[in-house]
């Protein structure tokens, strides 16, 4: 449970760049979270990567200043989650904090858990739920379904890339799934209960792991603020890095003179490299100046830059 009482450093608003892996608390929406750790660090700039519902926890990675600009290489990432689900029942949230609408014995075995799971694994398609951040018309898809609007939903690709069942009792079952991006876990639990005939919902949902990044890079949000009241530089020790984000793109060295005519949308032909996304950094001090990306011919064709 988050303290009511987060303390607000009396000092003006800082230029802080880098990411912070919060572990987000059960019960609370990924902005009011966002909103609390802006205040708490005094952040002039935040922003938060891959939404959580309020009943989830876990991993949600809070990036500030001009690591911002670089959110959607994290966006594009596989995630890892645990979720625990209760057979039976099914709301219309398709979570524990929904509405019950519907109320169907359980009559199944564990290996017809195996056999739907199984299946799962794999490139699917899946319909975003209702209740979600997605939007239509500039306004979130949950809005409409609070007020009994249902709107048709394309289906998106998306990948299971690991689905194990970990538990299953008479009313439970839980599952460790790691899987694409913009996958819903709430309607892979849905999608499950309806191929067993009797429903089910989340009751618990936690993100261990985004990218490379694991569950021990996190830090709970009580433990930011306490010892924030000790020491204002303490987040410092769980910030990561800019270009810890896009490790896995190659590097291109730039002298300072280079980087100069990059950023002023010059004309540079780049010899000897492939097409695609590449991290520039200086020849000196290695410092991460951005990405570039180049077409076969070696153009730069767009660029993403931090003023050095």
């Amino acid at each position: 449970m988050l303290h009511n009482k987060i303390y607000k450093n009396k000092e003006k608003t800082k230029n802080i760049n880098g990411m912070l892996l919060l572990d987000k608390p059960t019960g609370y929406s990924s902005n009011y979270i966002l909103q609390k750790v802006k205040i708490l660090l005094q952040a002039k700039k935040a922003g938060y990567v891959g939404t959580l519902d309020p009943l989830a926890s876990g991993m949600l990675p809070i990036l500030f200043g001009i690591t911002t600009k670089f959110s959607q290489y994290l966006l594009n990432t596989n995630k890892k989650y645990y979720v625990v689900a209760k057979l039976g029942e099914r709301t219309d949230t398709l979570d524990a904090y929904g509405k019950l609408i519907s109320i169907r014995p359980i009559k199944i075995k564990k290996s017809h858990i195996y056999q739907i799971i199984s299946e799962l694994k794999g490139e699917t398609y899946q319909v975003p739920p209702m209740f979600s951040a997605l939007k239509y018309n500039g306004i979130p898809l949950y809005k409409y379904a609070r007020k009994n609007i249902f709107l048709p939903r394309k289906k998106r690709k998306i990948h299971i890339y690991n689905i194990k069942l970990i538990k299953f009792s008479k009313k439970y079952f839980s599952l460790n799934i790691t899987c694409s991006k913009g996958t819903y876990i709430r309607q892979i639990v849905d999608d499950i209960g309806e191929k067993l005939f009797c429903g089910a919902h989340v009751v618990k949902l936690r993100r261990t792991q985004i990218s490379h990044y694991q569950e021990k890079n996190m830090i709970d949000i009580n433990k930011l603020n306490y010892y924030q009241t000790q020491n204002h530089h303490y987040f410092y020790k769980y910030l990561f890095p800019t270009e810890t984000i896009i490790f896995d793109i190659p590097k291109i060295v730039v002298t300072n003179s280079d980087f100069i005519q990059i950023f002023q949308g010059k004309k540079i032909n780049i010899l000897n490299k492939e097409s695609g996304s590449y991290q520039i950094v200086l020849e000196n001090t290695k410092k991460f100046l951005g990405i570039i990306k180049i077409d076969k011919f070696g153009n730069i064709i767009s660029r993403e830059l931090i003023k050095e």
